[in-house]
């Protein structure tokens, strides 16, 4: 069945409809909000919240955008809500020194893992508006089209921001980038 018409289910009541609803996109917004919180259990805890979210505001919706764009959409505000909620969250600017919590060991068998991770926090250092289009375009794969519909910016606002929060990311990762450099 095509996702339009589970959408129309689900918008009708049908629990079963919805439910495949949330298996497709299950992952999409776990991995969205972990992308942007770095942690596992917040992540666990918003997927969760922007399924709520979006089951209450599924008869509002109305098939103008496709259902993950405004599932994304939902996301983002969902996670922007929980750090304007969340004064014991330490945000972290791009002038604060980086400090990695655990020093990358060549030697050991997760060094992939480990570089996953190093990118994960560069990235959590990023400002809101960085974090976010870097998750959708370069971790969630999304168009320019679907992340300007997302966001509600134009293309070039797109591609803008994008090219600052790369030319950030790799002025944040400087420092190890030879890690980097020794696989190739």
């Amino acid at each position: 069945m095509e996702e339009e018409k589970i959408v129309q289910s689900a918008q009708k009541g049908d629990k079963d409809a919805f439910g495949m609803l949330v298996e497709k996109h299950r992952n999409k917004m776990f991995y969205l909000a972990y992308s942007m919180t770095n942690n596992r259990e917040t992540a666990d805890d918003l997927a969760q919240e922007i399924f709520i979210k979006a089951y209450r505001a599924l008869p509002r919706f109305n098939l103008k955008s496709k259902f993950s764009t405004w599932l994304y959409r939902i996301g983002i505000n969902t996670v922007k809500d929980f750090y304007r909620k969340e004064s014991g969250i330490e945000k972290v600017s791009l002038d604060d020194h980086i400090e990695i919590e655990d020093r990358v060991d060549l030697n050991r068998e997760s060094e992939k893992q480990e570089k996953l991770e190093l990118v994960k926090r560069s990235i959590g250092k990023l400002q809101e508006k960085h974090r976010i289009i870097l998750t959708l375009r370069d971790i969630q794969g999304k168009s320019y089209s679907e992340i300007a519909e997302i966001l509600n910016i134009s293309l070039g606002t797109v591609d803008s921001r994008l090219f600052r929060a790369r030319k950030k990311l790799r002025k944040v990762m400087a420092p190890y980038l030879s890690l980097f450099r020794r696989e190739s």
